[in-house]
């Protein structure tokens, strides 16, 4: 039973916990922005580059054979460097989301660390110091 006990005190701890929420948010982020990329940049980017699809850009090595009925026997093989385009566009507007960010938290720490903090009220013993200070000045 310790075993589990143990595993446990390490699974609920903040860190861990914090990070497997975030993996969770990254996973979806992700998401929301491969939508934003293949629904709205692209095409934009595909309008200035007059209706060029950058997914579908590759360069062939070997084209797709078929036999005589048209049934494909080998599938095509080629370099897809459109796609690799694509992904790098996600990644650059990932990173610099995530780099906006880390500069706004950071932004509020500093914030908060810049925050005055009122000195702490005297202890007992300070005040009975000071009061016999004032007696013994008397």
């Amino acid at each position: 039973m310790g075993f589990i006990k143990e595993f446990k005190d390490f699974a609920m701890k903040g860190n861990l916990v914090d990070m497997a929420i975030a993996f969770v948010m990254g996973g979806a982020f992700g998401k929301v922005v491969t939508g934003f990329i293949d629904g709205m940049v692209m095409p934009i980017v595909g309008k200035i580059t007059a209706g060029v699809d950058f997914k579908q850009l590759r360069y062939i090595l070997e084209p797709a054979k078929f036999d005589a009925a048209g049934k494909e026997t080998a599938a095509e093989i080629s370099i897809k460097y459109g796609q690799f385009i694509t992904i790098m566009i996600d990644f650059i507007l990932v990173a610099f989301v995530m780099f906006l960010i880390v500069k706004a938290i950071n932004k509020m720490k500093k914030k908060q660390e810049e925050a005055p903090v009122a000195p702490p009220a005297p202890t007992k013993e300070e005040i009975l110091l000071t009061e016999i200070r004032d007696l013994l000045k008397k």
